[in-house]
C-alpha cells in the first residue's frame, strides 16, 4: 500500500511538472493528439455519409483528408513494427477508398472504409494495451 501510495505521488509531481516550465501556452502532445482523433472520426463519418448518399466527391475529398492526418507527426504515438503495420493498413486503405470513389465503384469504396475502420479499431486496442502494459 506505501508503494502505491509513494508511486501516485511520484506520479503526481512528474505529471505537475510541464506546468512549470513556461509553456502553458503550447498545446501538449495528447492535446493535439486527440485534436487529430477527432478530425479523423469527422472525416471517416463524412465517408459515411458519402457512401450512403452516393457522394463520390465527398468520398474522395474526405478519403484525401484521412490520409493527410495519417502523415502528421503526432500520428506516431508509438514506434513499433505492429504500429507501423497499422499506420501502413490505415494508409493504403485510405488510398484505396480514394481509387474507388474516383472510379465512381461504391461498393469498392464501402468495403474500404469497413477495412479503413477495422484498422481503426485494431490499432486503437493495439495502442490501449500497449500503454496499459507498459504503465504497470
Amino acid at each position: 500500500m506505501r508503494r502505491v501510495t509513494f508511486l501516485l505521488v511520484i506520479l503526481t509531481l512528474l505529471l505537475g511538472l510541464p506546468t512549470l516550465s513556461g509553456h502553458g501556452g503550447e498545446p501538449k502532445k495528447d492535446e493535439k493528439l486527440g485534436d487529430l482523433m477527432h478530425k479523423k472520426l469527422a472525416a471517416s463519418q463524412s465517408v459515411l455519409e458519402g457512401i450512403a448518399l452516393n457522394d463520390f466527391e465527398k468520398i474522395s475529398r474526405q478519403g484525401e483528408e484521412l490520409l493527410r492526418i495519417s502523415k502528421q507527426a503526432e500520428w506516431r504515438v508509438l514506434k513499433t513494427p505492429k504500429y507501423e503495420l497499422y499506420s501502413n493498413d490505415f494508409q493504403r486503405n485510405a488510398d484505396n477508398l480514394i481509387k474507388s470513389a474516383k472510379d465512381k465503384n461504391i461498393d469498392a469504396a464501402a468495403l474500404s472504409y469497413v477495412d479503413l475502420t477495422l484498422t481503426c479499431v485494431k490499432c486503437h486496442k493495439y495502442v490501449r494495451e500497449t500503454r496499459n502494459t507498459s504503465i504497470e
